[in-house]
């Protein structure tokens, strides 16, 4: 069992020992938390609360809303939703905050309470310390019998979130619906699967072939949306003739994309897809994280922007977005996030902006594909045990390339000629990614096992 408590949330395997596991206990303590510091730090009294189609997630939002109404919150429930969305509906409804029911892509057995601020936002670093310590010293108290808090549902939020998309200027819906695309959608049996076919039929798609669209949160396969986890939707298209497929994790915030001939089209292109066609119309500057494609850079400097780079995480992504005045940004997991609706990784926005592009652009997926840059990026990851020191080895790692130029903002990122590999500790997971890219996929891959044997190295010497 495992209970990971992070500034961006609770996130754990469901059962177990209290403490231990996302157990019951877990949840209404965090719930309790939060709420807290809404009550602390604005004068709101309503929460948002939404959640993906994992096995847990009614259960999670009952402990979750009777949690915040036992603080005198009034809750808003949107039931099965997506992230984006219920990131969207928190400023609509003027709320204090919110908290999405997911643990993202992690599987079935995961569960998690993402947290957002009044804005819709995730919560920043300082904000999140400070939930964890009312959590900690178990610092609430709850309301008195007449002021309990009031419980509605809301059934509307999905459909203003698409109607905002269908209203962003560029959203062509005439020039989508004029290509008349075959698009197969896999979304893991989770949100996606009413989510995404109910976007592409207000954009005029008709041809819609559902495969595991069916929101019971039994994940037809990992929920991760990597090309190896794609098999099924791959074969599909190889052997059909559909003009691409769209993917979506299981809280509808990443997006990957699969071409006409069932090859892939990259988690990490499709920011720069999005990018490039923003770009075509608006000159601006774009930010993605340290672990991203340069591609994104290449792209942006071509149409006279410029690119700066985030920290992993997507509150890091977004404070930079704002600083740097970026009118397209993410991170190259599929993340886009595009401020002109709502400053939050969207995969939905992600699959608008993306076919107004290719019915734009004319072309097929792989000739898209084709235009852009080609790098190419290995990522790895080393599981750990307890008992190593992570910081530790990063550090001797810094040393050991000394030599480079080395970024230290977010782990260690370390620069060659043509090539880079990123090395970080993750904020949900006991593992160290390793990402490198190059211009050749067999020179990503051998610095990556080259860094993957120096990391092995240090802890071995150090056991």
């Amino acid at each position: 069992m495992a209970l990971i408590k992070s500034i961006s949330g609770i996130r754990g395997t469901i059962g177990g020992q209290a403490g231990e596991g996302l157990t019951p206990v877990d949840v209404v303590k965090f719930a309790a938390a939060f709420g807290t510091w809404v009550l602390q730090n604005t004068d709101k009294k309503t929460i948002i609360v939404g959640r993906d189609a994992r096995l847990s997630g009614d259960m999670v939002n009952k402990l979750v809303c009777a949690t915040l109404q036992g603080l005198g919150i009034d809750v808003i429930d949107v039931g099965l939703s997506t992230t984006p969305t219920v990131e969207m509906e928190v400023p609509a409804k003027k709320a204090g905050g919110g908290i999405i029911l997911t643990a993202s892509h992690n599987p079935k057995q995961w569960n998690a309470l993402k947290l957002l601020n009044h804005k819709g936002e995730f919560i920043s670093d300082e904000e999140g310390k400070l939930v964890l310590d009312i959590a900690e010293q178990e610092a609430f108290e709850f309301a008195q019998v007449n002021d309990l808090g009031k419980y509605k549902q809301s059934e509307t939020a999905l459909k203003k979130h698409i109607k905002a998309i269908l209203d962003l200027p560029l959203v062509d819906v005439a020039a989508i619906k004029a290509r008349n695309f075959s698009v197969v959608v896999d979304a893991v049996n989770s949100s996606g699967g009413f989510a995404v076919p109910m976007l592409l039929e207000a954009l005029g798609v008709t041809k819609i072939e559902k495969l595991n669209c069916e929101p019971d949160g039994h994940f037809a396969h990992n929920p991760e949306p990597l090309p190896e986890n794609l098999r099924e939707i791959s074969k599909m298209i190889e052997k059909g003739k559909y003009d691409l497929g769209i993917v979506v994790d299981p809280d509808v915030d990443r997006l990957a994309l699969v071409n006409e001939d069932g090859s892939m089209f990259g988690e990490e292109y499709t920011l720069v897809a999005v990018a490039d066609y923003v770009l075509k119309n608006q000159v601006g500057n774009t930010v993605s994280n340290l672990s991203s494609t340069r591609a994104l850079r290449d792209v942006t400097e071509k149409a006279g922007g410029t690119y700066a780079a985030a920290a992993v995480g997507e509150v890091n992504v977004v404070n930079m977005m704002k600083e740097q005045n970026a009118i397209i940004g993410g991170e190259g997991n599929g993340g886009i996030i595009y401020p002109e609706l709502h400053y939050g990784r969207d995969a939905l926005v992600g699959i608008a902006l993306f076919l107004t592009h290719l019915a734009k652009a004319d072309m097929s997926m792989t000739r898209l594909r084709a235009s852009y840059p080609n790098y190419y990026i290995s990522k790895n990851k080393i599981e750990l045990t307890p008992e190593v020191d992570v910081d530790d080895v990063l550090r001797q790692m810094k040393e050991r390339y000394a030599k480079q130029p080395i970024n230290t903002i977010d782990g260690v990122k370390i620069e060659f000629d043509k090539e880079w590999v990123h090395l970080r500790k993750s904020n949900t997971e006991p593992i160290i990614r390793i990402y490198a890219e190059s211009d050749s996929n067999a020179t990503a891959e051998h610095l990556a096992h080259k860094i993957i044997a120096d990391i092995k190295e240090i802890i071995s010497e150090n056991a």
